[in-house]
């Protein structure tokens, strides 16, 4: 279905008691240079339809680069986010604010480089201090949200997550 539908999101949240919400766009020239509406638009179609109706548990994988995490990138990274990425997470900043604007249970999980390494294992960094550019396995960053989806330890945090 189409993540912008608000019929279709509606539907679909019927008897659910969490949403893991993990959107992504293909990296091209159109959405490097264009950027894309994807990220905002859908957020805002489930945020007005988990605050009409429920649930309140949201989970929202946006990235390393996204939010108050961009100043963390360091030299190198910063440059080649600005060249690649600058555009497509400048709507995750706007679909974090929608997000963290909203009166839901919400946790923002910004992973770092993603990999397709097997491992499970991941370290969540709290603190906006200790943020850093790292490696972090798909599987682990699935792991950890399974971890945390019931758990109101995360509630209205953004978790770094890294190897």
């Amino acid at each position: 279905g189409d993540a912008r539908d608000a019929t279709a999101i509606a539907k679909a949240l019927d008897g659910v008691d969490a949403v893991i919400l993990s959107l992504g766009v293909a990296l091209n020239p159109e959405t490097i240079l264009l950027g894309t509406r994807l990220f905002s638009d859908a957020t805002r179609t489930l945020v007005d339809a988990m605050t009409a109706a429920g649930p309140r548990r949201l989970i929202v994988v946006t990235g390393i680069g996204a939010g108050s995490s961009r100043a963390c990138l360091g030299p190198l990274y910063a440059t080649a986010f600005q060249f690649s990425l600058k555009r497509i997470y400048d709507d995750k900043d706007v679909q974090e604010m929608i997000v963290t604007r909203s009166a839901l249970d919400w946790t923002i999980v910004r992973p770092g480089i993603l990999t397709n390494e097997r491992s499970t294992v991941c370290r969540a960094l709290l603190d906006p201090k200790d943020w850093k550019p790292g490696p972090v396995a798909r599987a682990a960053v699935a792991r950890y949200i399974v971890d945390h989806l019931a758990g109101p330890a995360t509630v209205r945090q953004t978790p770094l997550l890294i190897a």
